[in-house]
């Protein structure tokens, strides 16, 4: 196995730039992801938010640019990279045709860990995230809010240094996210770093330590979240102000 450089960033993107036929998906991204950080990666529909995370996880590849994670080189290093990793996709790729604990006990052999103890730690994790009441159904009877949270359960099983999140939330009941979001604060707080997209701006304003906008795959801000919010102003109103249209509100005469 690859070892990383010694205290680089969890991810550095330089000059990252994704092409789909004439136009750019993402055009040009350079930022940085400090070890230990709760980061918010936030723009508004058909930024360039996915098809950046899809390139972090390997999922597509760059037309131009380059990738670190936990100092090491994405793809050069990707099977070293994909076993420090935590990945939980917008789309939740699981096995409809197994239980949740045959999918958590699945991803943790995937990833190397003993029959035993990957069917322990899958144990474990039903029951963290209150699925263990469910132990017979199929995920293809799961809700949408289960299936994130089977994923989630997943991608914790082999103890990841850092974890890409694509809208982990969407779908996700108030119950379930206050028991996801207690989990993600604490993994943090253990050292791990979150790589988080979402729509929800006030899950990402109560969670996050570090924000990044993009707008049209370019980076409009990335900062901190206490510099960002030296003004009083809310999130959802940095946010509006910075991308959201021009234009004075309409009104209709009917309505």
């Amino acid at each position: 196995m690859v070892e990383p450089a010694g205290n680089t960033p969890a991810i550095r993107v330089r000059n990252l730039r994704k092409v789909y036929g004439t136009k750019a998906a993402v055009d040009g991204l350079s930022f940085e992801v400090p070890r230990g950080c709760f980061f918010g990666f936030l723009g508004p529909n058909g930024a360039g938010k996915t098809t950046t995370i899809r390139m972090l996880m390997g999922l597509a590849p760059p037309t131009a640019g380059e990738i670190e994670l936990l100092g090491l080189p994405m793809p050069a290093a990707s099977v070293d990279i994909k076993a420090r990793i935590g990945l939980v996709p917008d789309e939740s790729l699981l096995f409809d045709h197994l239980t949740g604990g045959e999918f958590i006990e699945f991803v943790g052999r995937m990833y190397g860990l003993d029959r035993a103890v990957a069917r322990e730690r899958a144990r474990e994790l039903l029951a963290l995230f209150e699925l263990d009441q469910h132990q017979r159904k199929m995920i293809g009877e799961y809700s949408k809010g289960m299936r994130k949270r089977a994923a989630m359960a997943a991608a914790l099983i082999h103890r990841p240094q850092l974890f890409l999140m694509d809208e982990p939330f969407e779908g996700v009941d108030a119950v379930g996210a206050r028991l996801m979001k207690d989990i993600l604060l604490e993994q943090v707080n253990h050292g791990a770093t979150i790589f988080l997209t979402s729509h929800v701006l006030e899950v990402v304003e109560r969670l996050c330590t570090r924000v990044a906008i993009i707008s049209e795959g370019k980076l409009v801000v990335d900062s901190d979240m206490a510099e960002l919010r030296s003004n009083s102003e809310t999130l959802e109103d940095i946010f509006v102000r910075l991308v959201g249209a021009e234009r004075p509100a309409e009104t209709l005469g009917w309505l």
